[in-house]
């Protein structure tokens, strides 16, 4: 090996040779050539030395401006060398030719096989939160991480309690100075929120002396036909998570979709709600706020069941055979889910705003029912609607039982980092795990695309790659009983993702239909789209992925021939018309996955995207015992060319926001979008009668506007000049590579005919790295007895004007700039949040607090005006609004 003793700050450093031969004897200088005149080689010799310092200064003031500037000392010792820390080339920093490259690599991973293989072992089993099941998949998806990523695998796995010193120095030492994580680690955190699990439930109805005339059967029946379904009938009861223990008896009475809207109508048509057991349909809004509304009416219980009349034209009565003999509702499915009143908060719901550790303080729950739940099938729900006839309410009382076990159930988040040359700044990548059964679709295919996307990743590690921004990829625990393992991580580490993450990406389901729907924070929507239109169709060769976002399911027909258009399926054919209407169809986000503590509460940039399932696709069964393989295979993906072009979107998205040189994040975008959000604000005061004036807000827009225009052309340039010193500087590597070789040549002894030009780029430690770098293949050992030089020791004085200075200069302008475009969306925070649920922060775009997966834009100020009916507190909420504009301004002020 090459020994090069380091100054008298560090170790000696030892630089493996790369591969292990005998060692030779080193060459003999070279022979004498022919006499020169002594001024002339003296001159030369000058000329050389002077030359061989220009590039190495330029290139060190390249490197200096990527890094921190308290970073370890450059010489600091290394036990060994491996592939991914062999330095990165300077120039792949801005070559756009050497960005297509690493992505042409990572696209050519993801396959078919692979993730048909993945979903098979991921969704054969259920793996509720907290279970004996849901440890295994956490540690699977370690042994992902480490096998595809390079990881050593410790002899004791690496699981931590949240909070402790190892758990923190796994996120905050990738930019700790001096000790900084340089090498990808992988790990497991343990969090330990107040869950449920269902122990008994009983639906009944009673005889006028309290005898059960009627029992349901509330499980689902597990068809045969289906064999996971079968395998696992009884596997996870049918409950709802978070629910209140309970018995409830009383009459029940049909609420339609158990909108806050709903219960007011009936009590304004005198219906008496007082002691009575609400029957709800799925949809319109979330399941948990159906049960609020339901308990703020005076109701007792409330029973959620699924209507195949919402399910659009896949329905029995149109003569399709229900799953799994046919691509209908099986009329016997159950929708498991949390009724967590989620847009209050996420998250445990003893620990609001700060994470669930081990010996964490409690406090009283207030975001969970206070009366029981139960979700049951069409066929039990047809059995009470007989018992209402056509009255509002049943003769008959029911009876609705529901025990669960409450109690500190521990999760786990299975975790990886990819240090990035860049460490200020990082990416998250985030899908979470969990099942409420086996979970084929909802979450194992957002898994299986995470899966193939870490595959890419182990790849481009394997050339020797190395990202330009940390990475992050977190597979969450316990999103189904309300963003639990997601929510628990943001609380814990809010500062530091406040201070280094720019994007968070969100995966959850990513294939259940045809249709390719796309939400993000409308910075991001340029982005999404542009990396769409970079990954092919699934199906269509002749299109992208960005096409998919108009398809529609195979089962056109006979479309609502037998059934009503139900006010659910209208709001979805609007929503469909919508989408192929706009220029850019990417949706707001609300809540109702991971995404939400990054958005809502940190002002992370965030992402969400998957192909879901229309109108016109096999009836996709969610939260079931019938989301299967086997009805993924069947109906919904069969090939997995699906899951594959999630994984490649991703995966683009991801490294374009890790490598490019100025983050493609599009504040103009977004704020041409703060103008639709007014117009719709100014809307809903006309029609809810309340004078109000928002001039003020349009004045401060139209200045946000006219400074992220400037930013544009500021990027725009700092981008071309970047480019122009990229060009300038191969030619200047290309003028001097002769004299650097003839440097390196009298300085080590090396043959000059083994040295190739590119390689003279890996300079990112060059006195520590040049022996290994340059060297021939069968380099002899060598010991160099003196410390390596300094650049200052070949020249005395920094150049003047030139390539380094401009590119010094230009890098430092383009930190600045990423700086301010990273932290963009944290100036819609306000720390007094929104009214009645300041959990949440984002004064631009929230989950509607009657809407819990809505989004609702302008949500203090929307809110107002449509429930509140204020027109004093509107105002108000305008002059915060105005306030956070400002915030954006300054923000978007360069200095």
């Amino acid at each position: 090996m090459i020994i090069i003793p380091p100054d008298n700050k560090s170790q000696d450093t030892v630089v493996p040779r790369r591969e292990e031969e005998p060692p030779e004897s080193l060459p003999g200088p070279p022979p004498a050539g022919p006499s020169r005149k002594p001024i002339n080689h003296v001159r030369k010799r000058r000329l050389r030395l002077v030359a061989c310092a220009a590039i190495l200064l330029s290139l060190a003031f390249i490197i200096h401006t990527t890094r921190r500037a308290n970073r370890p000392h450059l010489f600091r010792p290394r036990k060994k060398l491996f592939a991914f820390d062999k330095p990165r080339e300077p120039e792949a920093l801005f070559n756009p030719k050497k960005l297509l490259e690493v992505e042409k690599t990572f696209l050519a991973v993801p396959n078919n096989d692979s993730a048909i293989e993945a979903s098979r072992k991921f969704a054969g089993k259920p793996h509720l939160a907290g279970s004996e099941q849901d440890i295994e998949t956490a540690y699977m998806m370690l042994d992902v991480f480490q096998t595809q990523l390079g990881i050593a695998k410790p002899e004791d796995p690496p699981v931590f309690d949240a909070g402790s010193r190892q758990s923190q120095r796994a996120i905050r030492g990738t930019t700790t100075v001096p000790r900084r994580i340089s090498q990808p680690i992988a790990w497991i955190d343990t969090y330990y929120p107040v869950l449920n699990t269902g122990v008994e439930q009983r639906l009944e109805i009673l005889d006028k002396d309290g005898s059960a005339t009627w029992s349901a059967d509330l499980w689902e029946d597990g068809d045969s036909a289906d064999p996971d379904a079968a395998g696992y009938r009884n596997a996870v009861p049918p409950w709802h998570g978070l629910s209140k223990d309970g018995e409830a008896i009383g009459p029940v009475v049909y609420v339609k979709y158990g909108r806050k809207e709903d219960f007011d109508s009936l009590v304004a048509s005198g219906v008496n709600l007082h002691g009575t057991i609400a029957l709800v349909r799925y949809g319109g809004v979330f399941r948990g706020l159906k049960v609020k509304a339901a308990q703020e009416a005076g109701c007792i219980g409330v029973l959620i069941y699924s209507d195949p009349h919402d399910d659009g034209s896949v329905t029995e009565s149109n003569g399709y055979q229900h799953w799994p003999h046919g691509p209908a509702r099986n009329p016997t499915s159950v929708q498991r889910g949390s009724v967590q009143f989620l847009s209050s908060y996420p998250g445990d719901p003893t620990t609001p705003g700060y994470p669930a550790y081990k010996n964490a303080t409690r406090m009283e729950a207030t975001s969970i029912p206070s009366i029981p739940s139960l979700p049951i099938s069409w066929n039990n729900a047809q059995k009470l609607f007989a018992e209402i006839g056509t009255s509002t309410t049943s003769v008959k009382k029911i009876r609705l039982l529901n025990k669960v076990d409450d109690r500190v159930i521990p999760i786990y988040n299975t975790m990886a980092v990819i240090p990035g040359i860049v460490p200020e700044q990082a990416v998250v990548v985030g899908n979470h795990r969990d099942a409420w059964v086996m979970g084929a679709a909802d979450p194992t295919s957002g898994t299986v695309s995470l899966h193939e996307l870490v595959r890419g990743l182990g790849a481009l590690l394997r050339t020797g790659w190395r990202p330009f921004r940390t990475i992050i990829l977190a597979s969450w625990d316990a999103e189904e009983y309300g963003l639990v393992g997601s929510t628990e991580w943001g609380e814990d580490f809010a500062d530091w993702i406040q201070a280094h993450v720019v994007a968070y990406l969100n995966l959850d389901v990513s294939v259940s239909g045809s249709r390719y729907n796309l939400k993000g924070s409308p910075s991001l929507a340029h982005l999404i789209m542009d990396a769409a239109m970079s990954v092919p169709h699934p199906k269509n060769p002749n299109l992208t992925l960005w096409d998919a976002r108009l398809e529609r399911g195979p089962f056109t027909g006979p479309a609502f021939a037998n059934d009503p258009i139900s006010e659910l399926v209208q709001e979805r054919m609007e929503a469909e018309t919508s989408v192929e209407q706009d220029d850019i169809p990417v949706n707001a986000l609300g809540s109702g996955s991971d995404y939400t503590v990054m958005l809502q509460r940190l002002g992370i940039a965030s992402t969400d995207m998957g192909f879901g399932s229309t109108l016109s696709d096999a009836v996709y069964h969610y939260h079931s015992i019938y989301d299967t393989q086997t009805f993924q295979e069947t109906y919904v993906d069969a090939t997995f060319d699906k899951h594959v072009a999630v994984a490649q979107h991703l995966g683009l998205m991801m490294l374009r926001l890790s490598e490019s040189p100025i983050l493609p994040i599009n504040t103009t975008h977004y704020s041409l979008e703060l103008f639709k959000y007014l117009q719709d604000v100014n809307n809903s005061a006309s029609k809810n009668g309340i004078s109000l004036d928002t001039s003020h807000l349009k004045s401060a827009l139209d200045k946000l506007l006219e400074k992220s225009l400037r930013l544009d052309n500021v990027r725009d340039g700092l981008l071309e000049n970047l480019n122009r010193a990229h060009a300038d500087r191969e030619q200047f590597v290309n003028a001097m590579v002769h004299e650097v070789k003839t440097w390196v040549h009298r300085k080590l002894g090396f043959k000059r005919k083994h040295l190739h030009k590119d390689e003279l780029k890996h300079l990112e430690q060059f006195f520590e790295m040049q022996a290994y770098v340059l060297a021939p293949e069968h380099a002899p050992a060598v010991t160099l007895y003196e410390p390596p030089m300094n650049i200052t020791d070949l020249v005395p004085h920094p150049l003047p004007d030139g390539l380094a200075n401009e590119l010094a200069e230009s890098m430092m302008r383009i930190r600045e700039t990423n700086i301010r475009l990273g932290r963009f969306e944290q100036g819609f925070l306000s720390e007094s949040g929104i009214k009645d649920r300041e959990w949440y922060r984002h004064l631009g775009v929230a989950p509607g607090k009657w809407k819990g997966y809505g989004a609702t834009r302008f949500p203090a100020l929307s809110e107002a005006i449509e429930i509140d009916k204020n027109a004093t507190l509107a105002s108000q909420e305008v002059v915060r609004l105005v306030e956070v504009v400002e915030t954006l301004i300054d923000t978007l002020t360069l200095s």
